[in-house]
Parts: structure tokens; sequence; C-alpha cells
């Protein structure tokens, strides 16, 4: 732990302090400047498991030390508080008692920064001692590894030397560097001060073997042959650093295991024993590359357990499956134990963090489950204790989210950008070749879009993808020039692009040069998601005059039957709905063009920011298309927003157009062109699919839950649309029945 005071409580420090006020402040190039509001105050960072620069927040005052509550507390806040520790500025933060719960008292509560304070007594907050929370809520920092300049030893006023375990590794006893990805079997290295040390193996126990393959990404382990090892243990020399490892199996990380580091001075280490091994089962989903048998990858039934939202492999919105529709968790009570038991069902391994708050985004529709209360040792989340949830006790703000250890595939190593303003954006560049004949090429820019950028994204880990770019002229290529890869096709969940469908050794680009390589610009973004209820509820049949729909045939929002009507005379039968699209990502949905490139619609009066925003169409129980519509964004707007979230987008007066997240915009029912044309349509019964993005012209998180369908029934005169539900809210089985049986069922005249 590392314990720092601010000022020195004496009558020189007072003086110091007051003459630094009146000939100024020191720049804080020299030194840290402290105010003397923080007279009498240390600070120390302390939990495990943690690095030097990185833990929970403890406040010494009128020599008792407390913590810091996490309501309200911000990266502004943490800014201020790193500086306090001596470091430069915070790179985030962490709640919930990420780093285990403190005692004592809770110093300061609803913790209020503007991130420019010389110190936290600056900072608003309900006054020192006056809190409502549990130390459950403590709050963490984690800052840049980087010191004040001038920040002396003066200013540290206890340093205790503790030794952690901060990383595990597994190094394969043969072949070292040359072994496929991940490394599954091996021997356990922990790192340590004096480098990467080995464990010993007496009194090992599966349960460590399995907090260790947790820790780096695996859902379990197996026996491994000791006899080989043991017999090449006699052949080398090993430095020992961890023995008395003693894990009841549930931990999420070894320094929470109960254990014993070897001192400098023990000359003997390990006597009659050898280094640990430890060989683990990969997931499903790096199973193959860590050439691991096949049907060890072969799913068992559908999944009871899914993550949405999230960035990354292993990380989002924990989602379960309840008599056959997807919910959300509440995170009240929500822990490491059962974040790790829902990562292990997942095939990662343990959980490095427990997501409360709607960290992952809001999910709409059921909550299914709240306080859940695992020991960790389950096989699946609906084993663990849970209490009944009804409609009062959670709301989406509480949705339980996780972030699982994944095991190391140096996929980002084969992948990097160029020339872009920022690390997050560039050329793409990937790496090809064997051993020895390594070298890094462009990508033609042919068909390349969202999905083919999301997976780069992916891969470099830099989170979501926001635009795919197939010209790339206005970014320096440096002396990079060769197209290595071409004809990339990407379904958009692949983990790295030579998973992707390309043309191989065989390079086809139809325009060539540097200037027509990918490129890619990785950003937060939106998730839109349409209100499907809505749908049902006001859908209906309306027989509309022609001579009312020139301005809709104009904008192509009939039927092509329509070019045949004996113009004014006659009608068009127009099955009718609202429409209401939410954006439950992390950034504003905008449209794809900018503003100068927006087309004008006399007739409607009004501009169109982009050609398709909706696709409508009814279709056959085999998915023959009977009728279609679209909808182009007329006008992209917050039309309501959720209590706490400004609207920022209105289309008059030429405004901008977009979706911020947490509102929505609603297209009602009377507007031209929400509808669908089925003057040509025949009784019987379909499928109504409504598709935000079609073209995924704009980037989302997720495109998995952009389309919606109902079951409708039509009897030439009336019709019945009901069972509307998101293309992912289902399960398998119950799509398969829905596709199986279109409007069998009617719960709903409409």
């Amino acid at each position: 732990m590392r314990f720092v005071s601010v000022c020195l409580w004496s009558p020189w420090g007072l003086l110091l302090c007051q003459l630094s006020r009146c000939l100024g402040s020191p720049s804080p190039s020299t030194a840290p400047d402290k105010k003397m509001g923080s007279q009498g105050l240390r600070f120390r960072l302390a939990g495990f498991p943690r690095k030097p620069y990185e833990g929970r927040v403890e406040i010494q005052r009128a020599g008792e030390w407390g913590t810091i509550c996490d309501d309200d507390f911000t990266l502004q806040a943490a800014h201020v508080l790193c500086r306090e520790l001596g470091f430069t500025e915070a790179t985030g933060w962490t709640h919930s008692a990420k780093y285990g719960p403190g005692t004592g008292r809770i110093w300061l509560d609803n913790l209020s920064c503007r991130g420019t304070e010389q110190s936290v007594t600056e900072c608003a907050s309900r006054g020192w001692g006056n809190s409502d929370c549990t130390h459950d809520e403590d709050s963490g920092v984690i800052c840049k590894d980087q010191r004040l300049p001038g920040f002396s030893d003066s200013n540290i006023i206890e340093v205790e030397h503790h030794l952690q375990v901060e990383e595990v590794r597994l190094r394969p006893a043969v072949g070292w560097g040359r072994r496929p990805l991940p490394v599954t079997e091996g021997l356990v290295e922990v790192r340590l001060p004096d480098g990467w040390l080995k464990v010993c193996d007496k009194g090992w126990s599966p349960h460590n073997s399995h907090v260790i393959c947790g820790m780096l990404g695996f859902p379990g382990e197996k026996k491994v042959n000791m006899a080989f090892y043991r017999l090449l243990a006699q052949r080398q020399q090993h430095s020992f650093g961890l023995h008395e490892v003693a894990c009841v199996g549930t931990e999420a990380h070894l320094s929470l295991c109960s254990l014993e580091f070897y001192r400098a001075n023990d000359t003997t280490r390990c006597p009659g024993g050898a280094p640990v091994v430890v060989s683990c089962v990969a997931g499903p989903l790096y199973s193959m590359s860590s050439g691991q048998k096949k049907q060890q990858s072969k799913p068992q039934g559908e999944a009871l357990v899914r993550l949405k939202g999230g960035a990354h492999p292993g990380e989002g919105r924990v989602e379960v499956l309840k008599a056959g529709t997807w919910g959300t968790v509440c995170d009240r009570k929500w822990d490491l134990q059962a974040a790790s038991v829902v990562c292990r069902e997942l095939g990662f391994g343990s959980a490095r963090e427990a997501l409360t708050g709607a960290r992952m985004g809001q999910g709409m529709g059921a909550i299914h489950l709240s306080e859940v209360r695992c020991s960790g040792q389950e096989s699946s989340l609906w084993k663990c204790p849970s209490k009944n949830i009804t409609a009062e006790d959670c709301s989406h703000s509480q949705d339980a989210g996780v972030r699982c250890n994944l095991p190391y595939t140096g996929v980002d190593t084969k992948i990097r950008l160029s020339g872009g303003r920022s690390r997050h954006e560039g050329r793409v560049e990937v790496q090809i070749g064997g051993p020895g004949r390594l070298h890094w090429g462009l990508i033609c820019g042919d068909d390349w879009g969202t999905l083919e950028a999301m997976v780069a994204c992916r891969q470099l880990g830099l989170g979501y993808a926001n635009h795919g770019l197939q010209e790339t002229w206005y970014w320096d290529s440096g002396n990079i020039t060769e197209v290595v890869m071409s004809g990339v096709r990407c379904t958009g969940m692949e983990l790295s692009l030579d998973q992707c469908a390309h043309h191989g050794t065989h390079i086809t680009c139809k325009r060539t040069g540097t200037r027509f390589t990918a490129g890619v610009i990785c950003s937060e973004t939106s998730d839109l998601l349409l209100h499907s209820a809505l749908v049902q509820e006001t859908a209906y049949i309306e027989d509309r005059p022609l001579h009312m729909l020139y301005c809709a045939a104009e904008e192509n929002c009939l039927a092509s039957s329509a070019r045949l009507a004996n113009w004014p005379y006659g009608h068009r039968r127009l099955l009718r709905f609202s429409s209401q699209i939410h954006n439950l990502g992390r950034a504003d949905f905008r449209p794809k063009a900018g503003r100068h490139s927006w087309v004008w619609h006399e007739c409607h009066g009004h501009y169109h920011s982009m050609d398709i925003f909706t696709h409508y169409d009814i279709l056959t129980p085999n998915g023959t298309k009977v009728a279609e519509g679209h909808k182009a964004s007329f006008c992209l707007e917050d039309t309501e927003c959720q209590e706490d979230v400004s609207k920022r987008y209105e289309c008059a007066n030429f405004g901008e157009q977009g979706i911020t997240v947490g509102c929505w915009d609603l297209y009602r029912h009377d507007i031209d062109c929400q509808w669908i044309d089925i003057t040509d349509v025949k009784p019987g019964n379909y499928i109504l699919q409504v598709v935000i993005n079609p073209n995924f012209e704009v980037a989302e998180s997720d495109f998995t839950n952009n389309a919606m369908k109902c079951n409708c029934k039509y009897d030439g005169h009336r019709i019945w649309v009901h069972n509307c539900h998101i293309g992912d809210a289902f399960s398998e089985e119950a799509n398969r029945r829905f596709e199986r049986y279109p409007g069998q069922t009617s719960n709903q005249v409409v």
C-alpha cells in the first residue's frame, strides 16, 4: 500500500503554505500543488487483487481511516484523488467494492468534483462522515502509472511492502514461443518483483488449478500427465516464489486464496517438490484455435444465458432464458461469484468484474432474476438461489453485467492501424506469413463495410466500429503498399479478420492503389431497438384514396401495381402502424451522410438524411415476400427521452438529425409511408417483419436486435397482428414454433 500526506501539520507547514499563496503556487511541472484544505488528511490505495497504481481509496481523517462511497462518483473525482496520491491522472474508476469492502468510517458520499480541484476538500459532498452507504459500495480508482514531477519521498508518510500476485501465466515445458495460442497446458508462473517464478506443487489441489484456469480465461481444468513433467523437472533448475497455496475453488483471483511467499533469505525452496503444472480446458470459442478435440466445443443444447451490449468478447449485459423469452438480471446483490458462474457457463474464465447499474446498457422487456446468490461452484446461473421478481422490484437501469477473463490468443498483434489522427482510426494493416517470413500488408477496400470494421476493431481491442471505409487516400500509408488480403466478408461475430471469408492467396481488387484500401474508425456506437408492443397495439387497415397518395407515390412508398392504377380514382389498402425506435447504445445514432448531402423532398417538405431507414415486409411462412414498404429517415429526432436525459436532435428549421442515447424517435401510424401496401395480398397467415437500419449503413453495437417479427392473419377485410417480438427475444424453439404456425392464434383484433 502507498500512503500520502498532503501538508505537514506544524507551524512551519502553515507558514510555508501561506508563503506559497503569497508568492504563487509552484508549477505542476515541478511539484504537485497541495492546498491547505487537505491538511491532516492522508490517502492510500488498498484492497486486492490490484496493481500499485489502483485500488480502493482510503482517507485518514482525525486519525481514523475510512472509504468513499461510489454514489455519484465520476472520473473527475478519480482525477483529483489520483493527484492526491501522487499520480498524474486517472484512467478509470471502480464501484461496488471491486477491490474488496473496506472497514471503519465511510468518510465521503455523493462526491462531486470538476476534475480541476487541487484537493478533494474542494469537491462537493454530503459532508465528512455523512453517508447512507455500506462498504459494499466502496469506490476505487485506477491511476495512470506515472508519478507527478517533484512528488518526493517527503510526501509518503508510510510504505507497507506487501507482496501480491499480479499476473499468472502458463509456460509450456517445450516449444516456448512456438506453440499455438492460447496456451492451455504448462508450468504455472507468477509475476513477482523478482520476475516470473514457479509455484511449488506441495499440497496442490484441483481447486487451485480451477482458480488458475479461471484467471487465464478457461472455464475448467483437467488432469495432467505428471510423469513427463517430473522427469523434465529433474533436468532443469527452477526458481520458486510461491508455496502453500490453498484455494476453495470459487475465488476469482489467486490473491484471494491462502498462500505463502518465499522470503529472500530462504535458501531451500520446495524441497522434494516440483513446479506446479496445470492443464486447462478451452471454451467453445477458443477450443479449435488451441487444437483441442472438436467434440469438446460442441454445444450442449441451447444456451440459457447470453451477453448483450459488450464491445469485447466475454463482456456484456447478462440475459437469461425463461419460458422461451430472454430477459435481464437485476443487479441487487450481484457479485463476483455470480458473475464467474455466468462467465464459466459461457465458456470463458472467472469474472474480472461484476458490473451493476446497467454499465453495459439497458435491456428491454422482462427482468427475470433478482438477488442472485451464487457460491461460485454452480454450473449455471439458474442453479443459484434467487428472488422472484415483481415489476416494482427493479428497473432496467439496474441491469447486471459482467467482464470475463479471456484466454490470450495474440490476434491483436496481427493487426494495426496507420495514418490516423488517433490510435482509434486509420488504414488497416494485417500481418501474414509463417515463421521467419512475416510481413505487413493492406486490405483491399472492395466490399469493405460496417461488419468487417466491427471485426477489425474487436481484434484491435478498440471496441465497436463507427465506420468502415473503402477509401483511405487521406491517411498516409507510410512504406506499406502491398495489398495482401481481398474479398473480406464477415458476419460481424468473428474474433479476427482471418476467420472471415476472403480470397486467400489470390488477391483480386477492382480498384488498385493504396488509396482504395480498407480503413476503420473505432468508437462507441448506438444500438437501435424497436418497441414491438407498440406495433401490435396500433396496427390497422386503411383504404386510402389515390388522390391522397401522390406524395407517397413520388417517394416509392406504394406497391409497383399502383403505377397501373386509374389515378386519381380508386384506393390502396394499407397496413398502418406506429413505430417507436429506442437508442440503447453508448453513442448517439447519427445519419451516415452529412447535412450537405441530405436530399430535399418538396412534396412532403422535409429532408431525407438516409434513403432507407427501415424495411417493412409481409412474408409467407417459408419466407417469401408478398408485400413490402420502406421508410426513409424523414426526420430522425428525439421525440421523448428518459427522465434524466435531455433531447438533442430536432428536425425543425433544418436542425441536426439523430437519436440520443436514452431517447426514442416515434413515427406515428398516421404519417405518410408509415405502412405496407397490401392491396395485392391474398387472405392467409403471414409474418410481419420490420428491420431497422437494414443495409448496415450506420454502425451499431448489436445488429441481432434490429429485426422485429409478428404473426398476422388476414381474411381479406380485417387483420389480426399478435406475438410481436424482437428477432432475438425468443429461444430457438420458440422461434421455430412462431415460423411454423404463423397466424394460428390470435389474441388481439386490430
